[in-house]
């Protein structure tokens, strides 16, 4: 092997490494945090699932995975593109750390106790308290999984798909990542109503 090949291995090696520490430091952090928080490690009822089907039950949000999984996944297209067009200079790493870095501080953000209850008003998340540790790292992978999506496909591909999700979860649970933000920022009646039909009548 030629000095200019090593050097390149060496850089090469060092990049993974400070990769890998990154992305271990930034999840640590988040677990940590929600645990101070207070937030449970799993789900309350003292077992996991690798999928949580009914988005109304208590187990949403405490389990691996679950309908708003795939809101995440979309996170990765979202912050790859802003990342792409913001700073076209940044190394793929550089980006990936970045988006790792805001999707971290989003699940910190919403399992705060003003947003958690802020969550409450709306009609799916009535009784919500917030995420289980394991599903809010879970989210942060999902995101990881998302972001690597983005950088391998084309673009109108990544925009088909992420379409193409949140017209799914649309027709499945009437919420999605648009609909998310829309409630985070203001409640709209039109909004709250649609998504309460999904509610069993009493």
């Amino acid at each position: 092997m030629t000095p200019v090949k090593r050097r390149r291995a060496a850089r090469f090696l060092m990049s993974r490494k400070l990769l890998l520490f990154a992305v271990a430091f930034l999840l640590i952090a988040q677990a940590s945090i929600l645990y101070f928080f207070g937030q449970p490690p799993i789900c309350t009822c003292g077992y996991v699932k690798v999928w949580e089907g009914n988005v109304l039950s208590s187990g949403n949000s405490q389990h691996l995975t679950d309908w708003y999984t795939f809101s995440h996944i979309i996170h990765g297209f979202v912050f790859y593109g802003i990342l792409w067009v913001l700073f076209p200079g940044m190394s793929v790493l550089q980006r990936f750390v970045c988006a790792l870095g805001i999707e971290v501080a989003w699940e910190v953000m919403e399992n705060t106790p003003m947003v958690i209850q802020h969550y409450r008003e709306q009609a799916l998340a009535q009784g919500y308290t917030g995420d289980s540790i394991i599903n809010s790292v879970s989210d942060s992978l999902a995101m990881v999984a998302g972001f690597l999506l983005a950088w391998r496909l084309p673009v109108i591909a990544t925009f088909a798909l992420a379409l193409a999700l949140e017209a799914f979860l649309a027709y499945e649970i009437r919420d999605n990542l648009t609909l998310n933000v829309i409630n985070l920022i203001h409640t709209f009646p039109a909004i709250h109503d649609w998504q309460s039909g999904l509610l069993p009548s009493r």
